[in-house]
């Protein structure tokens, strides 16, 4: 394969995530956690601490700043070079965050939501992953009319990303946004033409694992949504995407050496 795949490992240090919520809400278990997946091998931990699921309501700024930045600091006492990145669509916890040593912001409305985030971006010159959503996470499941949502989803990214370069982020990577306002089969429509988001300048991310278009196309429930996640995670990555933002780093380094070996 002529690129490697970069793998970004998800700590979710949240009570109520739709597919981990609790598992790393103790500081020391996300700490453990990030540890863990970076000596796995994955290239990134993305640290978020709000839920976004489809009809999650929003914490307060202090509130995820609470949860998330001791955790980046315990990973980075323990092993400085961990590239960490932050999942918020909010300015204040993303300068926290990379004020504590983050190096990448995840932001799951693209600066719809907060704009000055791009500022944060820009000033710290960190890569900037920006995503796409119809709405607010409360009501984008109602915000799925698209005449073609692949076309229309990537020009919207790429307007954000224009909008985020004029503000001076140097760095951006484009993510179609798997589940965040669109239906089970624009979900799948997305992931069979993922190629169509690349050779626009930005390198692309796809986060698809375990999520319910799995169960509400296939009737796959926890722990059986990990081998389709795993499937389509591949099939991305042989379709052109740059990163894979996973909950099972375990299948997602092993289908990476697969990938190297096979040298497609």
């Amino acid at each position: 394969m002529n690129k490697k795949i970069r793998i970004a490992g998800i700590i979710n240090v949240t009570p109520d995530s739709f597919s981990d919520g609790g598992k790393y809400f103790s500081q020391t278990d996300a700490i453990n956690g990030s540890l863990e997946m970076l000596k796995m091998g994955v290239d990134i931990v993305d640290i978020g601490g709000e839920s976004t699921r489809p009809g999650s309501n929003p914490i307060s700024e202090e509130e995820e700043i609470n949860r998330t930045i001791p955790v980046i600091s315990g990973v980075l006492a323990a092993q400085p070079d961990a590239l960490i990145s932050i999942d918020t669509n909010k300015s204040s916890v993303a300068w926290a965050a990379t004020k504590a040593g983050a190096r990448m912001i995840n932001d799951i409305s693209g600066g719809t939501f907060d704009p000055d985030i791009y500022r944060v971006a820009a000033e710290w010159n960190v890569p900037y992953i920006l995503m796409h959503t119809s709405g607010k996470p409360a009501v984008m499941q109602q915000l799925t009319d698209y005449s073609d949502v692949v076309d229309e989803v990537l020009e919207w990214l790429l307007n954000r990303a224009e909008a985020a370069v004029s503000e001076g982020v140097n760095e951006i990577i484009i993510d179609p946004g798997i589940g965040f306002g669109k239906t089970a089969e624009q979900n799948m429509e997305i992931i069979n033409r993922i190629d169509e988001f690349s050779g626009h300048g930005f390198k692309v991310m796809i986060g698809l694992s375990r999520k319910s278009f799995l169960g509400k196309l296939f009737g796959y429930e926890m722990p059986v949504r990990e081998y389709p996640s795993a499937v389509l995670e591949f099939f991305t990555a042989l379709k052109g995407v740059d990163y894979i933002r996973t909950h099972n780093t375990a299948n997602a380094v092993i289908y990476r050496e697969i990938l190297e070996k096979l040298n497609v």
